[in-house]
């Protein structure tokens, strides 16, 4: 079968890398087609009047699943998140984070294999601020009982489906008694009623940080909201070798985005030296998505060799520049698809 997929290059270095990984998924035989659309300020540099088009929205809409390279975001002022944009507006409520330790890629932990779930559309990331007089400004974070529930849920089914034995949940229900305190509870009525052999505990967040950076083999599963989620994916990320070596994914119940977390590295975007391994192993996972949704073993066994690929380049020394070596996004991306 052949399965139709959005294509967002992104902003930066989005586009190398992209091109990147569709050169490993071609040479791998993995039967995509590509429908290309903008996002962010390649969307502005197109000629779009939105950096969020809506063509873009609809595609992803139609086709259920999209592969994304890092869009810019401004720190401190101008336009808001692409990123968020997209997964608000697609309720893509659950980020799924992958971090395992890489053969290859040395650092201090050799056997770390983590997932980190994020609450994807509330909390702070809701982005309701006012400056209520001069000089003083409020966040509004946001918690609903349904999203608390729904995340609760998605993290035990994952663990179940992915044969995992631990769902830790990061919090601070200890001063934010309300929000913490309901998603705590929904995630311990979740466990309760429906997914009780998989093993639960609620840990405060910084004492859980220092515990992960201690010993991260202790952890499994890692649920939390929006913004725990949002650091400690990048935390974790870390302890592996860096945002270059981990896929993202957002899912929600009619799309799926999957993408290279890192930024859009403007300064480098150019000059042939981005990591795109980041982004090639997004597309394994989507991969494996779309072979789960269509049962097709055969997609499955795709993805599984792009992987044992990359895998193998990383022992063998075939490394970009970013994590030791010497090779170009080009060389890089031969060496993966030379071990296919």
């Amino acid at each position: 079968m052949k399965y139709t997929a959005v294509l967002v290059p992104g902003d930066g270095i989005g586009p190398e890398v992209a091109t990147a990984a569709c050169e490993i998924l071609a040479a791998a035989g993995a039967p995509i087609e590509w429908i290309q659309c903008t996002a962010g300020v390649a969307a502005l540099e197109a000629g779009e009047k939105q950096l969020l088009p809506l063509a873009t929205i609809e595609a992803i809409r139609k086709h259920r699943v999209a592969l994304k390279g890092p869009c810019t975001t401004p720190v401190g002022g101008g336009f808001s998140s692409v990123n968020v944009a997209m997964r608000k507006t697609l309720d893509l409520y659950g980020a799924v984070r992958p971090v395992r330790s890489l053969n290859g890629v040395k650092t201090r932990f050799d056997d770390v294999d983590i997932v980190v779930v994020r609450e994807n559309t509330e909390g702070l990331y809701a982005g309701i601020e006012n400056e209520i007089t001069k000089g003083v400004v409020t966040s509004l974070k946001v918690a609903t009982h349904a999203a608390c529930m729904r995340i609760a849920d998605f993290a035990f089914r994952y663990a179940v489906h992915r044969k995992r034995k631990k769902v830790s949940v990061f919090h601070k229900a200890n001063i934010m008694k309300l929000s913490d305190g309901m998603f705590i509870r929904c995630a311990r009525e979740v466990h309760d009623e429906k997914y009780q052999a998989i093993e639960y505990e609620e840990l405060i967040i910084d004492a859980a940080c220092m515990r992960l950076v201690q010993d991260p083999t202790r952890f499994d599963v890692l649920l939390m909201e929006n913004l725990y989620g949002d650091v400690l994916s990048d935390l974790c990320a870390g302890l592996v070798g860096g945002l270059g070596v981990v896929p993202g994914a957002n899912l929600g119940e009619n799309a799926a985005i999957f993408e290279a977390v890192h930024g859009s590295a403007p300064d480098i975007a150019g000059k042939g030296i981005a990591n795109p391994l980041a982004i090639t192993m997004s597309a394994v996972m989507m991969l494996n998505y779309i072979s789960e949704t269509h049962s097709d073993t055969a997609l499955a066994a795709t993805a599984s060799r792009i992987r044992a690929a990359y895998d193998r380049a990383l022992v063998e020394g075939c490394k970009t520049r970013d994590l030791g070596g010497s090779l170009s996004t080009k060389e890089f991306t031969h060496a993966v698809i030379s071990r296919l």
